[in-house]
């Protein structure tokens, strides 16, 4: 496991010589795909080496001991209990997990809200599919008030059950993915509890963007809702069947384990490569002895995110998206409206032409300026998303939003088109 021998590393581009990033590649994405320092790399190597020196012995003794130090790093960090904590692979395979965990009957509802992350509406659809569950989505435009957004979601529940219908669970974001804003998930946590409905938090973007009270950036489940949780995805040795009188029990191959039945579900999930779950505290000595820890990364990142979009809005034109309370930027992702009119005349983008030169844009970005930060369409306008970490500057905002300009005037002019004809 590496030391970190250096003092305190500045933010910035000084700390790039961290990480593995290409010294041309201006990264301002890392809420889509980040990446990870070097001691956290050489971490995983470690890991990966000791699993293939002796295989079974690494998977079926020691891999459980690994994963409980980890799950212990993570929990800590989070401030739950450790048996309220596992690891998944991703936020998206935690939606799944609960949603096909959770048993559904005629009128059972879910709500979520239209800015749910693509991947997780589309598990809700199948949901729908192979389920009697009904979904119920609440169209947002932003910008919004948190006041607004709530009373949304509150009024949503009142109307089903009015109808006779019971609002289950309701999905909701920490920070929301396109458009990048952070959500009052802890007042709408607030209102399911008064109103008898489960929140899922999707937290892919919780830890490391503001300060926490529940773990839903891994996979939190407190332990009064654990008995929900059936089965992981897929599922793994760790799950029980209901007893059957006339059937045997399954044989688990594996140790038996003190572990709660919900952390066996996931110590184990078919044969994969979890090294990294167990850099977990390597990552977490790298954010504490190198950047100085996490209310330092969290004031850094959400400040060059807010000046970097400033100065971007400022150098196109147009704003920054906001609510009159100002929290919709309190997390390290920036919205930008980009100098683009949806409408019919000249110089003007059809709206069924949105996300044709959305993808233009995306391209011309990786493809001729080796840089990206993702367009999109939300609400009648066309946006772009930035990221802040801890290796950026407002520069780069500045450097990405001339290129950002440049293509928007060639969008303008219909080159988009062109090509796509082409």
């Amino acid at each position: 496991m590496s030391d970190h021998p250096h003092a305190q590393a500045a933010f910035g581009h000084a700390m790039r010589s961290h990480f593995l990033l290409d010294p041309s590649y201006l990264p301002l994405n890392h809420g889509s795909f980040g990446t990870y320092p070097k001691s956290v790399r050489d971490r995983l190597h470690q890991i990966q080496d000791m699993s293939e020196r002796r295989p079974d012995a690494f998977f079926r003794y020691d891999l459980s001991k690994h994963i409980d130090s980890a799950r212990t790093a993570i929990a800590e960090y989070l401030g739950v209990d450790v048996g309220e904590c596992v690891f998944v692979p991703n936020a998206t395979t935690g939606v799944n997990t609960v949603l096909r965990s959770l048993v559904f009957e005629e009128g059972d509802v879910i709500l979520y809200f239209s800015t749910i992350y693509g991947g997780c509406e589309k598990t809700v659809e199948y949901i729908k599919e192979t389920t009697p569950v009904q979904g119920a989505k609440i169209n947002v435009s932003y910008p919004i008030g948190d006041h607004e957004l709530v009373g949304m979601f509150r009024e949503k529940i009142k109307q089903l059950k009015s109808e006779g219908k019971r609002p289950k669970v309701g999905i909701f974001d920490t920070v929301s993915s396109l458009p990048g804003v952070r959500v009052p998930w802890e007042k709408l946590v607030h209102v399911c509890s008064e109103e008898g409905v489960l929140s899922m938090v999707d937290g892919a973007h919780g830890a490391g963007h503001m300060e926490m009270e529940l773990g839903c950036a891994v996979f939190y489940v407190p332990q009064r809702n654990q008995q929900l949780i059936r089965t992981s995805v897929p599922t793994s040795h760790g799950y029980e069947p209901f007893p059957k009188d006339d059937e045997e029990k399954i044989f688990n191959p594996f140790p038996a384990s003190k572990n709660s039945r919900f952390v066996e579900l996931f110590q184990f999930v078919g044969t994969a490569d979890v090294a990294p779950y167990l850099c977990m505290e390597e990552a977490l000595r790298f954010r504490q002895e190198v950047c100085g820890g996490e209310r330092k990364i969290m004031d850094y990142c959400e400040s060059v995110s807010n000046e970097g979009g400033r100065k971007v809005a400022e150098l196109l034109g147009t704003e920054v998206m906001d609510n009159a309370e100002k929290t919709l930027t309190k997390c390290c992702l920036t919205n930008v409206k980009l100098p683009l009119t949806i409408g019919e005349d000249e110089g003007e983008i059809k709206e069924a032409e949105a996300f044709a030169a959305v993808a233009w844009i995306a391209q011309k970005e990786f493809e001729e300026h080796d840089m990206f930060a993702p367009p999109f369409f939300h609400a009648g306008s066309l946006w772009v998303r930035f990221s802040g970490q801890v290796y950026v500057e407002p520069n780069d905002f500045v450097a990405a939003g001339k290129v950002l300009k440049e293509l928007c005037e060639r969008v303008i002019k219909g080159e988009y088109r062109s090509e796509s004809a082409a």
